[in-house]
């Protein structure tokens, strides 16, 4: 195992428990609170979620080849995604939590890392978006579980979590993406306080 796949492995975990941790201090009251967009934070928790349920699923249903490299290749594919459908999902991914959602989370949460932990880095995983090796897989669910756990924690008005390490693994992914759909210049711009992102900037 190399350096980068235990980061990776490490990151993911890092992610995961953060979010497990957060959803445990979700309120009885605030689950119907809007939260990002359409969504109420029942909605984002359960999208959340598919961040570990993916990979359960993936690790399941064994692919025959890489038709992804990279999690860049990934989130490129992902752009002509029906955002309707994903939407979709998350309130269904909600409503499938029940009446006890942090349970619900923290038993899919321990069942994922356990796969992850007995499946090799080599492993060629079936993807929504096409087959990939698990290693390269995982990053693309850090990112998702990074990205909105910290979307929860705002519409509960509470502290991000600490993940130091998920989140230098999502940075440097949203750096490849902002290179690699030609919107590299303004990011780096941005970040070197030389001018201000346009509205709705986003590499995504």
């Amino acid at each position: 195992m190399t350096t980068e796949s235990v980061t990776r492995r490490h990151a993911y975990a890092e992610a995961a428990h953060a979010f497990v941790d957060l959803v445990r201090r979700v309120e009885p009251d605030a689950w119907a609170r809007p939260a990002l967009g359409e969504w109420t934070v029942r909605d984002l928790v359960g999208h959340t979620s598919r961040a570990l349920a993916t990979v359960e699923t993936a690790i399941s249903s064994p692919a025959t080849h890489a038709g992804l490299a990279d999690p860049v290749a990934y989130y490129l594919a992902a752009s002509a995604v029906d955002h309707a459908a994903v939407a979709d999902r998350g309130r269904e991914a909600g409503r499938a939590l029940c009446d006890d959602p942090a349970t619900a989370v923290a038993e899919l949460c321990d069942r994922v890392l356990g796969a992850v932990a007995r499946t090799p880095d080599e492993a060629l995983v079936a993807t929504r978006l096409g087959g990939m090796r698990l290693i390269d897989y995982l990053p693309t669910r850090t990112f998702e579980l990074t990205v909105h756990t910290g979307d929860i924690a705002r519409a509960l008005a509470l502290p991000g979590p600490d993940i130091s390490l998920a989140l230098h693994e999502s940075l440097r992914l949203a750096a490849e993406l902002a290179f690699a759909t030609g919107r590299g210049e303004p990011a780096l711009l941005a970040l070197t306080g030389r001018r201000d992102l346009s509205s709705g900037f986003s590499v995504l």
